[in-house]
Parts: C-alpha cells; sequence; structure tokens
C-alpha cells in the first residue's frame, strides 16, 4: 500500500501572457479551477501508476472540498483517512505564464489542521510506501516519518515547499526528492560540502546513508545512492503548464518502488510521467496514465 500523507487544495488558476514583477499588474487570458494540493496531486500520481492508495489529510466543510476530492475519488484512492474540519479547504492561487512557467500561493486551511494524532488512520504496517511533503505541520511529518520507520515502512520525503526548519527530517527519509533550488539551499542548512552538486549529493548519501533524488525539470533526474549514482533523462517536449510535474514525479516514483522494480527504472518512469504532466493544463488533470507512459517509453 502506498500512503500519501499530504496536503488537499483546490486550484484556483489564471493564465497570463507572462508573469507579473513585483507591484506589476498584468492582464489574463483564462482562469479555471482544478483539484490540487502536493499530497493529493502526488496520491493521484501513485494510483495512475498502478498503485493501490490511501490518502491522509483534511479538507473543510465547504463547498470547495467535494471539487477537491474529485478525482481522488474517481481514482478509487481509499479516503477513509481524510478528515473534516471548520477550516477553509487549502486553497493554491497559480499563475500560468506563456512560457508554462508558474507562481504559486499556498493558503493551507484545512491542511493546518492534519495533526500527528491524524496517522491513526494511515494503518501503517511493515512494507508499505509512506509519502510525504512540506505542506502539513512539519511535526505531523516527523511524527509520520518516525511512525513508518516503527512499523518498518519505506519513507519517500519531498522537500516541497523549502522549509528551512525542516532540514534535520531529510536523514530520517529512505528517499528525499528535491529539486535544484530545494537542494541548493537545505546543502547551506545541512552544511554538505562539494564542488558541485553531485558531490554534495553524495555528501548528503555518506551523512544519512539514504538517498537523494534530485529532478531537474527538462534535463532530467539524478539520484546518489548508497550504491552509486544515477542519472535519466526527461522527454524532449515543448511544455505548456509545468504546475504540477514534480508531484507526478514523485508519486510515479512510489509506485515503482512499491512495484519493485529497480530504482533506475523506477526514475525513469516517473521522469517521463513528470515531462507528459507538463503537456496539458493544471495539476491533477494533467497526470498521465499508466498507458501514457508506457507508450511515450517505448516510442
Amino acid at each position: 500500500m502506498i500512503i500519501v500523507i499530504g496536503s488537499i487544495n483546490l486550484d484556483l488558476i489564471a493564465t497570463v501572457d507572462r508573469l507579473p514583477g513585483a507591484g506589476e499588474t498584468v492582464p489574463g487570458s483564462g482562469f479555471s479551477t482544478a483539484p490540487g494540493g502536493k499530497g493529493a496531486n502526488q496520491a493521484l500520481a501513485a494510483a495512475r501508476a498502478g498503485g493501490q492508495v490511501r490518502m491522509v489529510g483534511a479538507v473543510g466543510k465547504d463547498n470547495f472540498a467535494s471539487e477537491a476530492l474529485a478525482l481522488l475519488k474517481g481514482g478509487m484512492i481509499d479516503l477513509s483517512g481524510v478528515g473534516e474540519t471548520f477550516a477553509s479547504t487549502g486553497t493554491a492561487l497559480i499563475l500560468v505564464g506563456g512560457d508554462g512557467e508558474n507562481m504559486i500561493a499556498i493558503v493551507p486551511g484545512a491542511n493546518g489542521s492534519v495533526v500527528p494524532g491524524d496517522l491513526s488512520k494511515a494503518f501503517l504496517k511493515k512494507g508499505d510506501i509512506v509519502l510525504l511533503q512540506h505542506e502539513i505541520p512539519l511535526a505531523t511529518v516527523d511524527a509520520a516519518l518516525d511512525a513508518a520507520k516503527k512499523a518498518g515502512a519505506v519513507t519517500i520525503l519531498n522537500t516541497a515547499p523549502f522549509r528551512a526548519e525542516a532540514a534535520d527530517m531529510l536523514a530520517k527519509a529512505d528517499y528525499v526528492v528535491a529539486n535544484e533550488t530545494e537542494f541548493d539551499l537545505y546543502t547551506e542548512a545541512l552544511s554538505l560540502s562539494g564542488r558541485d552538486r553531485q558531490a554534495r549529493m553524495k555528501a548528503f548519501v555518506q551523512k544519512t546513508g539514504h538517498t537523494i533524488v534530485l529532478t531537474l525539470g527538462g534535463d532530467g533526474v539524478m539520484a546518489a545512492t548508497p550504491e552509486g549514482f544515477l542519472q535519466v533523462p526527461a522527454l524532449a517536449i515543448k511544455p505548456v503548464d509545468t504546475v504540477g510535474a514534480g508531484d507526478t514525479f514523485c508519486g510515479y516514483l512510489a509506485a515503482g518502488i512499491a512495484a519493485a522494480l529497480p530504482l533506475e527504472e523506477a526514475l525513469r518512469r516517473a521522469a517521463a510521467a513528470g515531462s507528459l504532466a507538463c503537456l496539458k493544463p493544471g495539476a491533477q488533470p494533467a497526470i498521465p496514465l499508466k498507458a501514457d507512459v508506457d507508450a511515450a517509453l517505448a516510442g
């Protein structure tokens, strides 16, 4: 079982010709809503990759909640661990520029009420894959890492969004997934030495004994493990919207690890899925199905 403990949002998405600078107003060309939240996105990606998934999180008792959960329900994800609170359902305010890049502001809402006591809803057991991010209280993330280790589960920690106070938690996760910016910031927080990223990734492995995965956008993925160093390419695409690409990668990676794929193959599939997610607008609506990834890798 893949257990995702994390955020559930409704994304409010505006498209603009270019992203605004500080204090600048730019005209928009479109608006839409879509289910989102890093936890929910990753749960749906893991399910579309063929995994059996349980979601632990929270939504509000408001009109946004049902829309935020719609695709998770459609994806046959176990939502028994999702509670309701009097806080508003989490929202993400997203601007997407003409080049596919984005700017995002997060309002946590109900996600802030996911507490360590909610981990009982995860029903952790040996062999489970536990997937975590930083959009719920860090005390809950920390408790989940400890609980998973005690249960004999495998943990994957996605370090987004960057939170300096989370640096010491990274050593607890079996797999850490970060993008370039996050890794560079954590390099400083963890005092990792090395002349380049590859050397600093190896320093992280030497320090923790665990695996670090670095996503590089169009340049693919690098991973440093106790056994060595891996690098896989991304698909060559012209991005429409990069929102959710990293979450798609994480969900597919979790599914690959759950299926006991060799890490290089799991990374290759996850990187391809992340690339395909950039070809459609929105986060969850753009997550590819397993058949789409199979076709892309075969072609």
